[in-house]
């Protein structure tokens, strides 16, 4: 009686908690079982000591099994601009929508048989562009013309540093050549110092040798053609290709432009110190050309430029490139230029010209 009646009694106590006894167990059983989650407590990593060039970069390692976490303090690389690709004078003219059978890097191109005059390849050759140091050709043109001393010595000073479009030169200011030394190259490795100095030392000084380039041009036929500087630094001295033309007929009759513009290479010594110049068109160290002038020419508004004369399985040719694209892409013209005269002479023969395409 006594054991039925406790029985009874401890049933009461489990349905008051809300728990049959069989429940109770199951829970105890279930927590037991139930794994113990960690609770990791991350620690706050301070950034307000990190300038704009830096960042954290969060490291996660292994040691001993257990996994741990640490932050670096790296150096960011500053992001570089997205610069816009630079357009010549010709694009903005929107003379490389001009087409042609040879597909030449350049904008303009003129190619003349000089023995009869005739014209076999022209391609916006009326255009007057930018000419940058093509400009050089003329310079030589009035320094020889005017027969003057080429002995006399002259000095690099300060007014003959670029301060347009902050070119390199190996003349220091201060440094001494002879007027012939400058000459030589100015013509053949395109010294913009050396150039400067030619005009800065025409009787009259740069401005009386700017008024005669513009005069020879203007003698020559050249009515394209305006010049500012001896140099070709200034997108302002322009011409055609029609009127360069004209000027290495002209400069081709100086036994001196002939020779400076060609030779491959040539020692000075401004002020005693010794310097080799390099030809800056590499068609004159070449076996397979026979060129009696060149000059070539680039600054950004005119693109690659070159002009030469030159003889073609004897038969002696004018070519003019104005405003090519990509460092070689010039002399690359020339010699596509070159096989199709050398390949196809029974076909042009004829004159062949290109307009541009926004003309029909």
């Amino acid at each position: 009686m006594f054991k039925s009646a406790l029985a009874i009694f401890t049933s009461l106590l489990f349905i008051h908690a809300g728990l049959a006894p069989a429940a109770a167990q199951t829970v105890d059983n279930t927590t037991a079982k139930k794994p113990v989650k960690k609770v990791v407590v991350k620690r706050a990593v301070a950034k307000g000591s990190l300038n704009n060039r830096e960042k954290l970069v969060r490291k996660v390692t292994v040691v001993k099994g257990k996994r741990q976490v640490s932050y670096q303090r790296v150096a960011v690389a500053p992001a570089v601009p997205v610069v816009p690709p630079v357009m010549t004078a010709g694009d903005i003219a929107g003379l490389n929508l001009t087409p042609d059978p040879l597909a030449l890097r350049s904008n303009v191109a003129l190619v003349i048989d000089q023995a009869n005059s005739q014209v076999l390849f022209e391609k916006n050759s009326s255009v007057a562009l930018p000419i940058a140091s093509v400009t050089k050709l003329m310079t030589a043109l009035v320094v020889v013309e005017a027969h003057m001393n080429m002995e006399e010595v002259l000095s690099v000073t300060d007014d003959d540093v670029d301060r347009e479009k902050h070119s390199s030169s190996r003349l220091r200011v201060g440094a001494t050549l002879s007027r012939d030394d400058m000459l030589h190259i100015a013509l053949m490795s395109s010294e913009n110092r050396a150039a400067s100095a030619l005009g800065r030392n025409y009787p009259g000084g740069l401005p009386a040798f700017v008024a005669a380039m513009n005069a020879k041009a203007r003698s020559l036929g050249m009515m394209d053609t305006r010049y500012v500087d001896s140099t070709g630094l200034s997108s302002q001295n322009v011409a055609s290709a029609r009127d360069l033309a004209k000027l290495v007929v002209a400069a081709y009759n100086y036994p001196i432009i002939r020779q400076y513009s060609t030779d491959p290479k040539y020692m000075v010594e401004p002020s005693g110190h010794a310097l080799q110049y390099n030809s800056s068109n590499r068609l004159t160290s070449s076996k397979e050309w026979d060129i009696g002038l060149q000059k070539t020419g680039f600054i950004n508004e005119a693109g690659h430029c070159l002009v030469m004369y030159t003889r073609i399985e004897g038969r002696p040719i004018v070519m003019v490139f104005l405003d090519s694209k990509g460092r070689l892409s010039h002399v690359g013209d020339a010699t596509r230029m070159r096989k199709w005269l050398v390949d196809d002479q029974s076909r042009n023969l004829t004159r062949v010209k290109m307009v541009r395409a926004d003309e029909g």
